[in-house]
């Protein structure tokens, strides 16, 4: 029976939103690849064995596929993973070059391998944009309503009542925000400019970093400042202004995430923090408890994560694609193929050791890994 409740809890909710991030960012490439003229043999959910799918007039084959991690679209004349064309470039007939990618223009390759990242950064705008639209967006005042006794806002001389301004640089409109900036900080001294009395008062606080575990059981490294708001508010926008909410949120979440990852590259945040599929299957099915506005605010994360990490100038990924692109830009011609051979070995022994560590990672966490220990000790 806990099987069975774990199925409904944890994996129904994972693989809808999986799901629905990988249809978007390959509906991305296909559209794209469509508008240039260029035909697409197979539009895939997942990868393996074809569970079920049709072909539509134009040829393209639309299924789901048993491995339901990922997918991809298939182009005609486009070079597989070994830098090699599908099919002689040199025995095409006239009109199998008209809709080979291989033969686009290369700005046309550029934007089609482009569009399945930016397809997922227009995902979490419309997501985020239908949330704050509908069932409202977090908006509390940026009012400290309590300073906690010893903390790093007492030190610093916060007081409650004090209206923030700006904090590093930036300003504040909710106290969202506030969290938000000290989280990204850590342990780094934050410039703060707060109202008090009708007048501008400067602080800087560094804020005090504690390790907690949250209700998935994750050790996690959490910045504190010690203040708390007055409440908890949430303003329903209209059309225009929630979209244009959906477009700072999805650009705040893009650059929070590039700071956290390079935090963990020079070792200020642990890589404990990373999760694989299995941390993600946990936190989807945990999120989805708190109703469908949480689940679909964690889908849009995802979405930009998603796209995001496609970006990465890794072979083998989108990113990789680019930067063969940009380097054919400059040289004014492909690379060779023994060059992309290489780089996509590159790409994949990093794409799996991410993996492989992702994880482990998911394994420590959840303990399995001293299951396994006491099994045999």
């Amino acid at each position: 029976m806990e099987f069975v409740d774990g199925i409904g809890t944890y994996i129904v909710p994972f693989l809808i939103v999986l799901t629905l991030l990988v249809f978007f960012h390959e509906l991305g490439h296909y559209w794209v690849a469509r508008r240039c003229g260029v035909r697409v043999d197979v539009f895939s959910v997942g990868f393996g064995p074809e569970l079920f799918g049709w072909t539509d007039r134009a040829g393209t084959r639309w299924k789901f596929s048993a491995v339901p991690f990922g997918g991809y679209v298939k182009m005609f004349g486009e070079a597989d993973a070994t830098g090699t064309v599908d099919g002689n470039p040199a025995t095409m007939t006239p009109a199998e070059r008209a809709v080979s990618f291989h033969h686009k223009r290369l700005y046309q390759r550029i934007a089609i391998v482009a569009a399945g990242p930016i397809a997922n950064f227009l995902l979490a705008v419309v997501v985020f944009a239908g949330v704050f639209g509908v069932l409202g967006q977090p908006f509390t005042p940026p009012l400290i309503g309590g300073v906690l006794p010893g903390s790093a806002a007492e030190g610093a001389g916060i007081k409650p009542g004090d209206r923030v301004l700006q904090m590093g640089g930036q300003a504040i409109e909710r106290f969202e925000e506030i969290q938000r900036i000290v989280q990204l900080n850590l342990e780094q001294p934050i410039d703060i400019i707060v109202l008090r009395d009708g007048h501008e008062v400067a602080i800087q606080v560094a804020p005090t970093v504690v390790e907690e575990t949250d209700r998935l059981g994750n050790r996690l490294r959490i910045a504190r400042i010690g203040v708390r708001g007055e409440g908890i508010a949430f303003v329903r926008h209209g059309p225009v202004e929630a979209v244009w909410r959906g477009l700072i949120e999805t650009y705040v979440q893009t650059a929070g995430t590039l700071k956290a990852v390079g935090q963990m590259i020079v070792g200020r945040r642990t890589t404990e923090e990373l999760g694989g599929p299995i941390r993600i299957a946990q936190m989807s099915g945990q999120v989805a408890q708190g109703g469908i506005g949480s689940l679909l605010v964690f889908m849009a994360v995802l979405s930009v994560n998603l796209g995001l990490i496609n970006l990465f100038p890794i072979p083998m990924l989108d990113g990789g694609h680019l930067l063969y692109y940009a380097a054919e830009a400059v040289r004014g011609r492909p690379l060779g193929m023994r060059a992309q051979e290489y780089g996509f070995r590159i790409g994949l022994a990093l794409v799996l050791s991410l993996m492989v560590f992702a994880t482990w990672n998911d394994l420590v966490h959840l303990r399995v890994i001293q299951y396994l220990v006491g099994l045999i000790s």
